[in-house]
C-alpha cells in the first residue's frame, strides 16, 4: 500500500478532499497519523472511481473563415456610408457658410442705405434750423427774460407777504377760504368779486396777483358770503 496526502488521494481518485474524508469515516479508506499530518493508506490496484475526464473542445457554430468575411463585408458597407456621411455634411456647411455671407452682405446694403436715408434728414434738418436760427433764439430769449421776471416776482410777493404777517394779521384769500367747504363754483365767484373791488375797496390788499384782508381789522361777509 502506498501513503498519500488527503490532497493527492483526491487528486489519485479523482474527487474532492471532503470526499476522501468522507470515505475515510466509512472505513473504506485507511489512515495514519504521521507527524502529525493524516495520510490515507492507498491499495494502487484500488479502482479510480471519480476520475475527471478532460474537457472536450468547445466547437464553433459558425466557420471562422465566414465569420471574418462577413465582417469585412460590413466594414466596407460602414465604411461607405461614413464617407457619405462625410460628404453630405461638408456640402451642407458650405451651403450654410454661402447663406450666412449673402444675409450679411443684404444686411450691409440695408444699413447704408439707411444711412444715407439719415444723412439726408439730417442735413434737411440742419438747413431749416440755420434758417429758423434767429427767429427761435429769439423767442428763447423771450421765454427766459419771462421766467426771470415771473421768478424776481415771486420772491417779491413773497418778501411782502413775509413782512406783512409779522407786522399784522393778514392773510391770504386762498388760506381763509380753505377754512371753508365752499365748492369750487362758489371759490371762483368770492374771487371775482375780490378782483373788481381790489382797486376801490381798502379792505382788499393787493401784491402782485394775490389778495389778502385782515379778518380782526375787517368784516368780509359781504363779499365772502
Amino acid at each position: 500500500m502506498k501513503k498519500m496526502s488527503v490532497n493527492d488521494a483526491a487528486e489519485y481518485f479523482g474527487v474532492s478532499k471532503e470526499a476522501i474524508h468522507n470515505r475515510i469515516r466509512r472505513g473504506s479508506l485507511q489512515s495514519v497519523l504521521q507527524e502529525g499530518v493524516k495520510m490515507v493508506m492507498v491499495d494502487e490496484k484500488q479502482v479510480k472511481t471519480g476520475a475527471r475526464k478532460p474537457a472536450q473542445p468547445r466547437r464553433t457554430a459558425v466557420n471562422n473563415d465566414r465569420y471574418y468575411k462577413l465582417l469585412e463585408e460590413q466594414n466596407k458597407k460602414l465604411q461607405s456610408r461614413v464617407d457619405t456621411l462625410e460628404s453630405e455634411t461638408r456640402s451642407l456647411r458650405d451651403q450654410k457658410e454661402q447663406m450666412l455671407i449673402e444675409e450679411r452682405e443684404k444686411i450691409e446694403r440695408i444699413y447704408k442705405e439707411k444711412d444715407e436715408q439719415l444723412k439726408n434728414i439730417l442735413s434737411s434738418i440742419s438747413s431749416q434750423f440755420m434758417l429758423n436760427a434767429p427767429q427761435k433764439t429769439a423767442l428763447e430769449e423771450e421765454m427766459l427774460e419771462a421766467e426771470i421776471e415771473a421768478e424776481i416776482e415771486a420772491e417779491i410777493e413773497a418778501e411782502i407777504e413775509s413782512e406783512l404777517v409779522e407786522t399784522s394779521k393778514v392773510i391770504s384769500l386762498n388760506k381763509h377760504l380753505k377754512k371753508y367747504d365752499f365748492s369750487e363754483k362758489k371759490i371762483k365767484k368770492i374771487k371775482t368779486r375780490f378782483k373788481k373791488s381790489a382797486k376801490k375797496d381798502e379792505r382788499i390788499i393787493v401784491v402782485g396777483k394775490k389778495y389778502y384782508i385782515d379778518t380782526k381789522k375787517y368784516d368780509y361777509s359781504d363779499i365772502i358770503g
